[in-house]
């Protein structure tokens, strides 16, 4: 194909994207986000063109920066880094223009500034030591050994399987069965050698004989060329001025050993030329584990075995009582007394102190009776809001995200991507995980200082069946999160919520065994896409209820993300010889309900009200219906009940009442008992409840991170001090931009 036809094509693929970004079309939902992988497709059946592309990208970001057409800027710049890891030969001069036009963006606010510092930094190291990226890339997902980038990552896919057909998860499974087969440890080698090879001297590359080379060379051979080549680069690239001459002389002599001398003396011809045309080089899809969810611990199981294998752990019959080999520092452990803390450890019969000055004195104020060993945390440490550090807390990129020092001397080499797909209900199972795996870690400090934790989220949608109205046949419903994801950020929109159908078509297609053929897994490559690209997260504040179905003993607790709903029960005559009812109860249509709630304002200064009313049920929504409501509150809509009277006599009325709050206690007025739905998931309900409290879920606390303590006034009284009020606790989904205003 001629090079004008090729930059012809590739514009019309981007001006597709981009209209598709301007103009989105419901009837052609199920087409939406095939523009894109269409793109990268031809870019790596053609990899020689990748410049051309490059150029074309450049030139349409610099026309949305001048014509303030910020909606498609971050599209734009995330397809600009993929094509950007994966080519080789891109010219000098279209890295510094592409850093050039990074850091002009750092004047605009979030998440552009943000999105585009990440941008700029791997740019400003790709363009010292080309192949860099696509470099550390393999070695983080596929979890090879290197002893200069120790960096490892792995994905996770969750699915319910009582929320996800069988047939799904079965054809999930197969399409990354098959994509991984051809990613052995030895072919990511090769690709890692033959990449930062091409990368680095161009042209003057041989690649044929390389190819052939790697190809017939034993595993112990690829292992040598592949930790020199891991050196040469990682060793520039951490240098504070990276010298691409010097990365360009320690690339040819690698080159020269691997080809031999005469070989590498040999010049390309005319026919060489066309024989060593620039192959693609594949960027292998992350390594991904598929697992069914049928475990509330699960989750933490899976991330405790990612950072020590089986064959590491000793495990005992109580999960609690696991202990990490390598975990526990010496300094993380103190003596707790179990005694008053008044008597020494003196020798017996000792009748005098010792010598202050000697160190049995010493050793005698610092021992204490009856301790016991016991973790503790580092007097300096909080715990932090997120895996990955608050919002607005940048990563460093380059390299995994979550790749700094939470405790001294400890690295978070590991990234953990949990990617779960499903509806509402399955989120809500992920915020349970979450909650128990942070209050977990405030007793077993052992997972957060090593591991960056990713969170994200695929909507996998039951097709709506006409002429039934069961819960799974309604869709919009179900969905609320995704649809709030793709308000917020329309490349989400585009590239991950039209994924749905395509699961559920591909789901609905014979099963494909033959995997000698390569096949071009579009869900797979959606996926690899959207964890590689999708590094700004969306906090969701995460609510905790509390439940009584019995005001005199204790209530059960649980955690909800998107919704609670009540409905009051119907009413159950009481029993012969128990009392009779009061006069007036359960009479017409819902409950007595007394609720108390704080109002949320804009001002954030607490307003309680209190109000009793007649009312057939209520629905609390953490989830805003609009693109400009506050997602920080609890929308609560109540079903109230209005008694009318007129000349045919008394009549009821239902009207429905919409407010926001924070927090709100709900208690039944009469014998009406209420049922109680928790993220719209029925294994979830609770009945005959009597009164429930919503509010926003506190961050787990150490024994340290307590909130009261007790000290003494000036009168001698015992007083409580308020130290630190823990924060909310907020889930973090990660998407491509973040929220845009």
């Amino acid at each position: 194909m001629e090079s004008s036809d090729v930059e012809l094509d590739f514009q019309r693929s981007v001006q597709a994207v981009l209209r598709e970004l301007n103009t989105p079309n419901p009837a052609l939902q199920s087409n939406q986000g095939m523009w894109r992988w269409s793109l990268h497709k031809k870019v790596e059946r053609n990899p020689g063109k990748s410049s051309v592309l490059v150029r074309i990208l450049l030139r349409e970001l610099e026309k949305a920066e001048s014509e303030d057409g910020r909606r498609v800027i971050i599209p734009l710049l995330l397809t600009l880094m993929s094509v950007l890891t994966k080519a080789t030969g891109i010219p000098e001069d279209l890295y510094h223009r592409a850093y050039t036009f990074c850091t002009r963006l750092l004047t605009l606010p979030a998440p552009y500034s943000t999105v585009a510092l990440d941008c700029a930094i791997r740019l400003k190291t790709e363009t010292a030591v080309p192949g860099t990226l696509y470099q550390r890339t393999v070695i983080a997902e596929q979890n090879l050994i290197s002893e200069l980038y120790p960096y490892q990552e792995r994905v996770f896919l969750f699915v319910d399987p009582e929320l996800v057909s069988a047939s799904v998860c079965s054809a999930l499974l197969l399409e990354i069965e098959a994509a991984q087969e051809q990613q052995t440890p030895e072919a990511c080698m090769r690709h890692v050698v033959s990449h930062a090879l091409q990368a680095a001297l161009g042209e003057a590359c041989h690649t044929g004989a390389l190819n052939r080379k790697l190809q017939a060379s034993s595993r112990r051979v690829l292992e040598y060329y592949f930790h020199a080549v891991v050196a040469a680069i990682e060793q520039v690239a951490s240098e504070d001025s990276p010298s691409r001459l010097g990365h360009l002389e320690k690339m040819e002599e690698i080159y020269c050993s691997l080809l031999g001398p005469a070989t590498t003396r040999r010049r390309c011809m005319v026919g060489d030329l066309l024989q060593d045309r620039l192959p693609s080089i594949p960027l292998p899809s992350p390594y991904i584990t598929f697992h069914l969810w049928t475990d509330q611990e699960q989750l933490w199981k899976e991330l405790v075995l990612f950072l020590r294998p089986r064959s590491q752990l000793r495990l005992s019959a109580d999960l609690d009582a696991l202990d990490l080999q390598g975990f526990r520092l010496d300094r993380d452990l103190a003596r707790v007394s179990t005694d008053s803390g008044i008597e020494r450890d003196l020798p017996l019969g000792s009748d005098e102190l010792p010598d202050p000055s000697s160190s049995e004195m010493e050793r005698a104020a610092l021992q204490r009776k009856g301790g016991i060993k016991k973790r503790v945390w580092p007097p300096d440490f909080f715990m932090p809001g997120s895996w990955d550090g608050p919002p607005g807390l940048h990563r460093r990129t380059g390299r995994p995200s979550g790749d700094g020092e939470l405790l001294p001397g400890v690295s978070r080499v590991h990234t953990a991507r949990v990617l779960v797909l499903g509806d509402d209900r399955m989120l809500g199972q992920l915020a349970q995980a979450y909650y128990r795996l942070r209050k977990r870690e405030t007793k077993k400090f052992c997972l957060t200082p090593r591991l960056s934790l990713q969170l994200y989220y695929i909507p996998v949608l039951a097709p709506q069946v006409t002429g039934q109205d069961t819960e799974a046949s309604r869709k919009p419903e179900l969905g609320e999160l995704a649809s709030f994801l793709g308000r917020v950020d329309p490349w989400y929109e585009s590239t991950v919520n039209t994924l749905c159908p395509a699961i559920l078509k591909l789901a609905e297609m014979p099963p494909y065994l033959d995997t000698s053929r390569t096949v071009d897994p579009f869900i797979l490559d959606v996926i690899t896409y959207y964890v590689r690209m999708g590094t700004q997260p969306i906090y969701f504040q995460l609510y905790k209820v509390k439940i009584f179905t019995s005001l005199s003993h204790d209530p059960i607790e649980d955690i909800f993300l998107t919704e609670l709903k009540v409905k009051i029960q119907d009413y159950k005559s009481p029993k012969e010889g128990s009392s009779p009812r009061r006069r007036g109860a359960a009479e017409g249509t819902g409950a007595e309900l007394s609720m108390c709630y704080q109002k949320a304002l804009l001002s954030h200064r607490p307003r309680e009200v209190t109000v009793s009313l007649r009312a057939t049920g209520l629905v609390l929504k953490a989830i805003p219906a609009g693109d400009t409501e506050d997602c920080s509150c609890l929308h609560v809509s109540v079903t109230e009940v209005v008694k009318s009277s007129n000349l045919a006599g008394r009549s009821f009325t239902t009207s429905t009442n919409t407010f926001r709050t924070s927090s709100i206690q709900v208690q039944s007025q009469d014998q009406r008992l209420l049922t109680l739905w928790l993220d719209k998931d029925g294994r979830r309900t609770f009945r005959d409840v009597v009164r429930f409290e919503a509010g926003p879920c506190p961050e787990p606390c150490s024994r340290t991170q307590k909130s009261k303590t007790s000290a003494l006034n000036s009168h001698g009284q015992e007083t409580e001090k308020n130290m630190a009020k823990p924060n909310s606790l907020l889930m973090p989904i990660n998407t491509f931009s973040g929220i845009i205003q």
